[in-house]
């Protein structure tokens, strides 16, 4: 869950209180940080759909930081709330009808479950997209920026031995995310005429060739 503090599942980050503690896979910052790794890899592109679910507190946090990042590096952004696969062939045709455009896929229950229909829609429009993890790219995405989701399981670990030891929940802060993954796909890149900027390959964490 990436606000548990906005779900009313714990009090705050640092002290959640209650019986429930863990790790969150993503802090609101990341929605701005994904708009500017695509403008990076697409420099003249002006126009960015974000497809969320605006019904969760996480989602319509990482819009607000987009919105934000936007005018600063002259990129309109919109939102394009999705909840089932018609609204997503539906969100992606209606956005691709106007040029210049690219994808800010969060991942949710719907984008997550149904990713081979958006990464296929943006190849079929020539969309050039961004994911939040990994695993989109190494199914045909373009580019991904996201936590280490291995590397934060494994951190999991950690707070079941405490809390097995006897330490409280309530006494063990919510920690975020410490590393973060690039991952870019140069085959999809390839496919949609992009040069990927040599300054971003060595940004990456792992490129799919």
């Amino acid at each position: 869950m990436n606000d548990p503090v906005g779900s009313g599942l714990v009090a705050t980050l640092p002290r959640p209180g209650g019986n429930v503690t863990g790790f969150t896979p993503a802090e609101f910052s990341i929605g701005g940080k994904m708009l500017e790794v695509l403008k990076d890899l697409t420099p003249s592109t002006a126009r960015f759909g974000a497809m969320l679910d605006d019904t969760l507190t996480e989602q319509t946090g990482m819009w607000r930081t987009l919105e934000a990042v936007g005018p600063t590096i002259g990129a309109q952004v919109q939102q394009l709330s999705v909840r089932n696969p018609d609204e997503i062939e539906h969100a992606i045709a209606a956005f691709a009808d106007n040029p210049n455009g690219g994808l800010i896929v969060f991942a949710n229950r719907v984008t997550s479950v149904h990713r081979k229909q958006i990464i296929e829609l943006a190849a079929k429009h020539r969309l050039p997209a961004i994911y939040s993890y990994r695993y989109f790219v190494t199914e045909g995405g373009l580019v991904s920026y996201g936590a280490d989701l291995i590397g934060l399981y494994r951190r999991v670990a950690s707070y079941v031995d405490r809390i097995l030891k006897g330490e409280k929940p309530a006494d063990l802060p919510v920690q975020q995310p410490t590393q973060y993954q690039l991952v870019i796909n140069l085959k999809t890149a390839k496919t949609l005429g992009l040069t990927v900027p040599p300054t971003l390959l060595a940004r990456a964490d792992e490129v799919i060739e």
